[in-house]
């Protein structure tokens, strides 16, 4: 027989809301609301990781296999240093043997095992920075999260995200060791054929993959090429 006691309330919504403030714009309540709301973000804080995007690392290495103990590693955009933080504990980096090479405009905290140049990688001389930094090794991973300023021309930022990646590839083929991979933020949209046919000339396979941790309703993937040919 049903029980006669009072009917239980119905779940509270605990989506944590933004009041708008002066001075805040809708975007930056939004960008907020969703940074309160994401579960990444809270992961993170648990973890002791340095940012959300640390996962989409974790997601895309768990899958692919990109990271491994021993490798050298240059990470271009790392700033605020998750991906560098998450692949020293992996490669087993360590400041008497750094085997990650960082570069950002940004400042960064450091992270044992992480060499970090503060330089924008459009910079003319930060490909040779970083190669300096390398010590005259060859790197086994080249990683890109780097995206350019957005202007909110879809069509602009699509280009100017492809120039980025373009210029990233073109360091890679530089500096990695045969059967090295490349990775590298890019946004969906526009034609990127004619990258993708210059690597698939230097690698053995090319592919976007999304990770979970990427936002769904974000037009960023990552193009993955692994097996360079030297």
């Amino acid at each position: 027989m049903a029980s006669k006691g009072k009917a239980k309330p119905a779940a509270r919504n605990l989506k944590k809301r933004v009041k708008t403030a002066r001075g805040r714009t809708v975007s930056s309540t939004r960008w907020l609301e969703r940074q309160l709301n994401d579960p990444y973000v809270a992961k993170a804080k648990l973890e002791g990781r340095r940012s959300r995007a640390a996962y989409k690392l974790i997601e895309l290495n768990e899958k692919h296999k990109l990271v491994k103990p021993g490798m050298r590693i240059v990470d271009l955009g790392c700033a605020p240093g998750g991906w560098c933080q998450m692949a020293a504990e992996i490669v087993g980096a360590d400041p008497d043997d750094p085997r990650i090479v960082g570069i950002d405009y940004l400042d960064m905290d450091p992270i044992p095992g992480v060499i970090f140049l503060k330089k924008d990688f459009n910079e003319e001389d930060a490909p040779q920075a970083l190669i300096d930094a390398l010590g005259g090794h060859k790197a086994d991973l080249v990683l890109s999260d780097m995206a350019a300023p957005t202007t909110g021309h879809r069509a602009t930022d699509h280009l100017r995200i492809i120039a980025l990646v373009e210029l990233a590839a073109d360091f890679a083929i530089e500096v990695l060791a045969p059967g090295g991979a490349f990775v590298a933020k890019v946004f969906q949209g526009g034609t990127e054929h004619e990258l993708l046919a210059m690597l698939k000339k230097h690698f053995r396979s090319t592919f976007h993959a999304k990770p979970p941790s990427s936002r769904q309703d974000s037009a960023e993937t990552y193009l993955v090429a692994t097996g360079f040919k030297g």
